[in-house]
Order: C-alpha cells, then sequence, then structure tokens
C-alpha cells in the first residue's frame, strides 16, 4: 500500500512509520520537524520506501499520487510543546485536520484520527469508556490541545457521515519507548532522565495521581489494525495497568539504580487525577490488547535513553 503518515517524524509516528516500511508499504511522511527530527526516520528513509517532505499541514499537504490510508498525527502532544504553541496546536487540529481529510478524501483512503485521552479531561468516570463525554475545562491553558483533539473528532466524524468517508478515530492514552525526547516533559522521559543525570526527580502533587502506560510498539500496532479495519465509534488504545506517579518514579528509580531523591510540586492547571483506558472495544473491533510488560518496556526505554545520553 501507499499510506500517508504526518507527524511521521516524531515519537509515535517514526515508530509506525517504522513497521509499515517493515510490512513493505511506502510511505510519504509529511512534517513541519518542529517536535518532530529527521534522525528519527534514518533507517526507514534509508530502504527507500520513505518519503519525507517538510512542512506544515496546517497550512499546505503538497502531496501527489493516491493512499490507501491516511494517518493523521501532527500536533504537539507534550504538555510544554504544545503551551509553548498554543496557536499551532489548535491550527494542526482544525486546518491540518481538514487538509488531512481531503487527502483521503481524494483517494477514497481510509483516515485514520490519532487522537488522545486527553478529550476526557480530568475525567469523573473511572476507567474511561469512549461513550463517555469528557469533563475538559474549555478556556484553560491545556484546552489548546484538548479542544483542538476534541474538534478534530468532530470533523472527522462529519466527513465520515457527509463524504461515506471510511475513518477511525483512536484515543491514544499515555505512550512511551525509545525516542522520546529528553526534554518533552512527560513523566517518564522526566524521570528517566532526571534519574540517570542524578537530578531530582520531580513529582506533582503527593504522586497519587495515576497513569495508564502504553509501550509504543504495542500502539503502533492498534495503528495499524485501526488503518485495516474503519470503525463507526472512537477506540481507546492504551494499557489499563494503573500506576500512580510516586510508584512510577520509585519504579524507575529501581531500574536505572538510581539514588536521586524526589522532590514535590504544584500541581498544574487541570492536570488529571486518574487515567486508565477501558479497552473492551479495542478487543472486539481490532482484535487488539497491549502484550509488553511495564518493567520490560521502561528497561528498553531506559537503555534508549542511556545510549542518548552518552551520545551513541
Amino acid at each position: 500500500m501507499r499510506i500517508l503518515v504526518t507527524g511521521g517524524a516524531g515519537f509515535v509516528g517514526s515508530h509506525l512509520v517504522d513497521a509499515l516500511v517493515a510490512a513493505s508499504h511506502d510511505v510519504v511522511v509529511v512534517d513541519d520537524l518542529s517536535t518532530g527530527a529527521r534522525s528519527n526516520l534514518e533507517a526507514a528513509i534509508a530502504t527507500g520506501r520513505v518519503q519525507l517532505l517538510v512542512g506544515d499541514v496546517s497550512h499546505n499537504i503538497d502531496v501527489d499520487g493516491q493512499f490507501d490510508v491516511v494517518y493523521h498525527l501532527a500536533s504537539p502532544a507534550s504538555p510544554p510543546a504544545y503551551l509553548a504553541r498554543p496557536f499551532a496546536t489548535l491550527a494542526v487540529g482544525s486546518e491540518g485536520t481538514r487538509r488531512a481529510l481531503d487527502v483521503a478524501l481524494a483517494s477514497g483512503a481510509t483516515f485514520v484520527m490519532a487522537s488522545t485521552s486527553e478529550v476526557y479531561g480530568d475525567p469523573l468516570v473511572h476507567p474511561q469508556t469512549e461513550d463517555y463525554w469528557g469533563n475538559v475545562n474549555p478556556t484553560g491553558p491545556r484546552s489548546v490541545y484538548d479542544e483542538a483533539k476534541r474538534f478534530s473528532e468532530a470533523i472527522t466524524y462529519a466527513y465520515h457521515r457527509y463524504h461515506e468517508l471510511p475513518v477511525s478515530v483512536v484515543r491514544i492514552f499515555n505512550t512511551y519507548g525509545p525516542r522520546l525526547a529528553a526534554g518533552d516533559g512527560r513523566v517518564v522521559s522526566n524521570f528517566i532522565v532526571q534519574a540517570l543525570r542524578g537530578e531530582p526527580l520531580t513529582v506533582y502533587g503527593d504522586g497519587s495521581q495515576t497513569r495508564s502506560l502504553c509501550y509504543v510498539a504495542d500502539l503502533v500496532r492498534g495503528l495499524i489494525l485501526a488503518g485495516q479495519t474503519p470503525t463507526e465509534h472512537p477506540v481507546n488504545l492504551g494499557n489499563p495497568q494503573e500506576i500512580t506517579v510516586l510508584e512510577l518514579a520509585h519504579l524507575i528509580r529501581e531500574l536505572t539504580g538510581s539514588t536521586s531523591p524526589i522532590e514535590h510540586y504544584g500541581l498544574p492547571a487541570d492536570d488529571p487525577t486518574r487515567r486508565r483506558p477501558d479497552i473492551m472495544r479495542a478487543h472486539d473491533v481490532f482484535g487488539w490488547e497491549p502484550h509488553i510488560d511495564m518493567r520490560d518496556g521502561l528497561v528498553r526505554t531506559i537503555n534508549a535513553f542511556r545510549d542518548e545520553l552518552a551520545g551513541h
């Protein structure tokens, strides 16, 4: 197949591109490299199956030819990234999504929208099922990301209903693995880098808030299945194994052999207190569930950061 991946130079996007190339597909990546990196795609480009076009999908998606699947992953995804670029985040969720949908429509391709668990906000329902409408602050600092993704879901389903475009909307929960950027502000990368450098691990609040962490290879399997199986309803992709932030800090200290202290800071605005996906729909529709154990995944991620910090 010939597949378009917006945001394909990013953390999740580049792993998806690797998996698509391994399955002998040809891939066109459009990425402005604002949060992604060309180096993430070096091995994939070397196969001759990947074309990287540097550009902002909010302004234009200048691609030729037909596509079988369009994956729309372009967007800042970590709080520091989208808080630093609020207007770009809103634009890529709105105009960028519309342009990616138009590419899919022109080809009759399946459109896969990479949405987020952030559409649930600070949830009042636990675990979160796809029929929960969420508890989002529409005017808070995080709304530039949360509402951009909620809009992207709305326009995706509008294209599905009006144009009969085949679509899959996947709501991605916390994901980790190699190629996480060291300074992107996500909890796993923060803790690993701090532990490896012997710096204090920064825990916001008392650390009782929970996250459910999915290893990136498991997530990518779900994304590929989403491209193969259009569905009329959003689907959660995440690992339902829940852990508190404080437990995660202690686990990463153990796995890195670090003696870093843990320091507590005030909670950021609208930080979700509990986050855990109900993945029954993913199991029923895609036949998907995560396979990689958290400790195993964290060791792989720690080793990748060790190599990166050592300059390998």
